[in-house]
């Protein structure tokens, strides 16, 4: 097997392991706390678009950051 395949299969096993933690992470909340996210839900839809557009580029931001000082200390 060469070096670039053995990588390609490497990277896309990541990508599903971080999306299953994902999944488990967001299910959490209804799960344990349906009220409470419910009303986390509720209110985070009457926020402002600019507002969310901010929180969603800071939580982009973050797990780039994140990633990136993984695979630095993973060198």
């Amino acid at each position: 097997m060469s070096a670039r395949f053995y990588w390609d299969d490497r990277m896309n096993t990541t990508i599903w392991m971080a999306l299953a933690l994902v999944l488990v992470l967001e299910g959490l909340g209804p799960m344990f706390m349906p009220r409470f996210w419910r009303r986390l839900i509720l209110s985070l839809a009457q926020l402002p678009d600019r507002l969310l557009h901010r929180f969603g580029g800071g939580l982009v931001v973050s797990g780039v950051v994140i990633y990136y000082m993984l695979s630095v200390q993973g060198r």
